[in-house]
């Protein structure tokens, strides 16, 4: 078993920055990619960013160029910095991860962080 623990969102005015952590506890050894998603009132869960252990990371295109995900292995956790946040990143950011049990990937999920821009 794997335990997400998010913090660091609130609110924010537009154009400013925050950054989300994500620790994991337990059977780390096993967990692979760590990665954020949001979702938004009335809208779908979407990806933010991956971040690979070995550090490769992928973002969404509407985070692209904003947003910087990092990862700290020795502390099993990952971060997320966000810049330049507008309106439309308001959000439940949740953090993500996963291992697999033989041919079986198991996903594990923070409780999630909430994310306001707003003047």
């Amino acid at each position: 078993q794997v335990h997400l623990v998010e913090s660091g969102g609130g609110l924010v005015q537009p154009g400013g920055s925050l950054r989300l952590s994500c620790a994991a506890s337990g059977t780390v050894f096993s967990i692979s990619d760590m990665g954020w998603y949001r979702q938004a009132p009335g809208k779908e869960r979407e990806l933010v960013a991956t971040i690979t252990r070995g550090g490769r990371a992928d973002y969404g295109d509407s985070v692209k160029g904003r947003f910087t995900i990092s990862r700290d292995n020795a502390k099993n956790t990952v971060y997320l910095q966000m810049n330049s946040l507008k309106p439309e990143d308001t959000a439940v950011y949740s953090c993500n991860t996963y291992a697999w049990s033989g041919a079986r990937r198991i996903d594990y999920w923070g409780q999630g962080t909430q994310v306001t821009v707003s003047s």
